[in-house]
C-alpha cells in the first residue's frame, strides 16, 4: 500500500451525503438524484421495516421527502446505500473522531470512507502522492478477517484527528445560523428545526 488518505471535497448543495457516496463508490459527484431513487424505491417496497416509527415520518411521506433535492440525508440513508452497493460504507465524524460503519453486521468483503464535518460529507480516497488527479483515487477497500481495512485506516483516522485540530467541523449544537428568508439569527440545529417548523423557512446561512 503506497499512497496517503485525502478529503475530497463535494459541493455543498444539500446532496453532499449522496454525491459523496457516488464518488467513493462510482467516480462520480452527480449520482444524488439517482441515488435518492434508489432509497425511496427501498423504502416503499419495505412499509414495514420502513416503518413510520423507525423513519420518524409516515414510510410515503419519507419517500416524497428524500426526493426532494434540498433535503439532507443521515444515518438511514447510509445504511440504505450500503446495502444496494454492497460494501461497508465507513462515516468518519471530525468534531468527535468516531467512526460508524454502515452495513457492518452483512459480511461485505469492501468499504469506502465518507468524512463529516456536523453538516457536510465529503469522500475520503487514497491517492499516490499529494496533488495527484482524481482519476488515481482508490475509494473502495477490502475488509481484512478482522474487519479492519488495516493500514488504510490509520491513515484515515489521522486525517480525521488532523482535521479536528483544525477545527474543520461545525459543532451543529452551537453554530450560529441565519435565516435566509427573515434574516433571523438562531442557534444550533434545535432552534434551526424549530423556527424551520414555525415559518417554513428551510434556507439557512452559517455565519459567525
Amino acid at each position: 500500500m503506497e499512497g496517503i488518505i485525502v478529503r475530497r471535497v463535494i459541493p455543498s448543495d444539500n446532496s453532499c451525503l449522496f454525491n459523496a457516496v457516488g464518488y467513493v463508490m462510482d467516480h462520480d459527484k452527480h449520482k444524488a438524484r439517482e441515488l435518492r431513487q434508489v432509497i425511496a424505491a427501498t423504502v416503499a417496497s419495505d412499509p414495514l421495516q420502513y416503518s413510520e416509527a423507525f423513519l420518524g415520518k409516515p414510510n410515503e411521506d419519507y419517500c416524497t421527502w428524500i426526493l426532494d433535492p434540498e433535503k439532507w440525508g443521515g444515518a438511514i440513508e447510509l445504511s440504505i446505500l450500503a446495502d444496494y452497493y454492497g460494501r461497508e460504507i465507513a462515516a468518519y465524524d471530525i468534531q468527535t473522531t468516531r467512526c460508524d460503519v454502515y452495513g457492518q453486521d452483512k459480511g461485505y468483503s469492501e468499504r469506502a470512507l465518507l468524512i463529516y464535518d456536523g453538516l457536510h460529507y465529503d469522500a475520503l480516497a487514497m491517492t499516490p502522492f499529494e496533488g495527484a488527479p482524481e482519476e488515481f483515487d482508490q475509494t473502495i477497500f477490502p475488509v481484512r478477517k478482522d474487519r479492519t481495512i488495516g493500514p488504510v485506516e490509520g491513515l484515515a483516522v489521522n486525517l480525521v484527528k488532523e482535521q479536528q485540530r483544525k477545527r474543520s467541523y461545525t459543532d451543529t449544537a452551537n453554530f450560529t445560523l441565519r435565516c435566509g428568508v427573515c434574516q433571523i439569527g438562531v442557534i444550533g440545529q434545535k432552534e434551526a428545526a424549530e423556527h424551520a417548523q414555525a415559518t417554513g423557512h428551510v434556507n439557512f446561512q452559517e455565519y459567525r
